[in-house]
C-alpha cells in the first residue's frame, strides 16, 4: 500500500459555541483554513484532484459545503468537491478518503479536512408544525389565516434542538454523555479522576499555547484578529470542576461539562498526496498515513470505539501503542478516554485480540485534548493529525498514533509517520 503524505497543514483556532465565530458558518470557516493553506504553501490550486471536507451539521443554504467551501477558497471550477461523514470521524474520513482515491490512480494531490460551526446548528419544528405553519403561509383571505392560526397549539411552537439531536443517537436512545456515564459505571471511573484527568488538559493545552500557533492560521473579522483556541482555562483545578453538577445523570453522575469536550466551531485544512506530488511542489511533507482502519461497537459504549479500532488496525499494520511515540485520542469525555485506557491494559473487556498496553499519560495528547481545545465535530479528527505530525517533528519522534470515538457506534484509528 502507498503511504499518503501530509504534505501541509493549518487550522482556524478552535471557539467555544458562541463567543468569536458565533456569525461564521461552517462554509466561512473552512474557507479561512483552506484560503490560508493555499496562500501559505502558494501552490497552483488547479492542480488539485479534489476537494474532501468532512462535515456533520451540514448547513441547508451551503449543500455540500466542500464544494462552496472549494470554490470560495479559489480553487478552479474544474475541480470536484465532495463532502464526507462519518460523526467525529468525519475529518479523519476525508484524509482515508483522498488516500483511497489515490490508490485507485483518480489522483494524486488532494484538498482535504473538516470544518464545523456548532454555534448554528438550527432549531427544528416538528413536521406537524411545518405544515400547519404551511398552510398559514398559503391563507389568502382573513378568514383562512384566522383558521390556521387557529390549528396551532403550544407545542407547535416549541422547536427541537438540532445539537441535541444531532448528539443523541437514534438507535440506542441514548444522548453521548449518557454513553459516557455507562463507561464511567461499567470501568469504576470516579468523578475525582474524571476532574483530574480534564484539569490535566486545560494544564497541557495552556502550557502548549506557544507550540501549538504553528497550526492555527488566524482569522481576522471586524476589526478583530482571532488566533488562539479560546476555550482552554487559567484557573482550571480538580477542586473547581468538582463543584461542577453532573449534566446527564442528575442522580449520581458523574459526567459534567467541565470534563466533557468543549462544543465548539473551527475548520481543518490539509494538503495531502502522493510522495511524487510532494516532490512536484517541493514541500517537504508533515509526514504521511502508513495505515488506518474503522470498526463498528455498540452504540451504547461508542466511547470504546478506539479499542477497536486500534485491535483492527494492528491486524493491518502490525502496530500496538507501545510502537507509537506519541498517541492523540479524542477527548469525548473524560470518562470515555478513562475506559479506552483501562480496555487497551485489558483488551479482554472488550473481546480484543490485542496486546495488554498501558498507555503512558506523558505519551498522551501532550498540547492539551477536546476537553481544553474543544471538539467541532466534523474538523476534530484532522485537527488530531496535525497536531500530531507537528509533535513528531518538533520532537524527533517518528511515529504517533491518532484514534477517536465515533457517535453511532465506530472508532477510528490512523498511524502516522514522519
Amino acid at each position: 500500500m502507498a503511504d499518503l503524505h501530509i504534505i501541509a497543514g493549518l487550522r482556524t483556532p478552535f471557539t467555544r459555541m458562541g463567543t468569536d465565530f458565533d456569525e461564521l458558518g461552517a462554509d466561512d470557516l473552512g474557507r479561512h483554513a483552506c484560503s490560508a493553506l493555499l496562500l501559505r504553501t502558494g501552490i497552483d490550486p488547479g492542480l488539485i484532484d479534489e476537494v474532501i471536507i468532512g462535515c456533520v451539521a451540514q448547513p441547508a443554504e451551503a449543500a455540500n459545503i466542500a464544494r462552496v467551501i472549494a470554490l470560495r477558497s479559489g480553487v478552479p471550477e474544474k475541480v470536484p468537491a465532495v463532502t464526507v461523514h462519518r460523526n467525529c470521524a468525519s475529518g479523519m474520513e476525508a484524509i482515508t478518503a483522498a488516500h483511497q482515491r489515490m490508490m485507485a490512480g483518480q489522483g494524486d494531490l488532494f484538498l482535504v479536512g473538516g470544518a464545523e460551526s456548532m454555534s448554528q446548528v438550527p432549531l427544528f419544528y416538528s413536521h406537524t408544525a411545518s405544515n400547519k405553519f404551511g398552510a398559514l403561509s398559503r391563507a389568502k383571505e382573513f378568514g383562512q389565516k384566522v383558521g390556521a392560526v387557529a390549528t396551532l397549539r403550544p407545542a407547535d411552537l416549541k422547536p427541537r434542538v438540532g445539537l441535541q439531536l444531532g448528539l443523541t443517537d437514534p438507535y440506542s436512545g441514548l444522548i453521548m454523555g449518557d454513553t459516557a456515564e455507562l463507561l464511567a459505571r461499567e470501568f469504576h471511573i470516579t468523578r475525582e479522576q474524571q476532574d483530574a484527568f480534564a484539569a490535566a488538559s486545560h494544564r497541557k493545552a495552556l502550557a502548549a499555547t506557544d507550540r501549538r500557533a504553528e497550526e492555527i492560521a488566524p482569522v481576522h473579522q471586524s476589526g478583530k484578529s482571532v488566533d488562539l483556541d479560546n476555550g482552554v482555562r487559567q484557573d482550571s483545578t480538580p477542586e473547581k470542576l468538582g463543584k461542577l453538577r453532573p449534566i446527564f445523570d442528575t442522580h449520581g453522575g458523574s459526567v459534567t461539562a467541565g470534563n466533557s469536550s468543549q462544543i465548539t466551531d473551527g475548520a481543518v485544512a490539509l494538503l495531502v498526496g502522493s510522495e511524487d506530488a510532494a516532490k512536484r511542489l517541493g514541500i517537504e511533507p508533515l509526514g504521511r498515513l502508513t495505515g488506518y482502519a474503522y470498526t463498528g461497537c455498540d452504540p451504547k459504549r461508542m466511547g470504546l470505539g478506539p479499542v477497536h479500532a486500534i485491535a483492527k488496525a494492528r491486524q493491518i499494520t502490525g502496530l500496538t501503542p507501545d510502537d507509537a511515540d506519541l498517541i492523540e485520542i479524542n477527548e469525548a469525555f473524560a470518562a470515555q478516554v478513562l475506559a479506552v485506557l483501562a480496555a487497551l491494559k485489558d483488551p479482554s473487556i472488550c473481546g480484543q485480540e490485542l496486546q495488554a498496553t498501558e498507555i503512558p499519560h506523558e505519551k498522551l495528547n501532550r498540547l492539551g485534548g477536546a476537553i481544553a481545545l474543544g471538539h467541532p465535530v466534523g474538523a476534530t479528527g484532522a485537527r488530531l493529525v496535525l497536531t500530531a505530525l507537528h509533535q513528531l517533528r518538533e520532537t524527533g519522534g517518528k511515529r504517533a498514533l491518532a484514534s477517536l470515538c465515533v457517535g453511532g457506534g465506530q472508532g477510528a484509528a490512523l498511524w502516522l509517520e514522519r
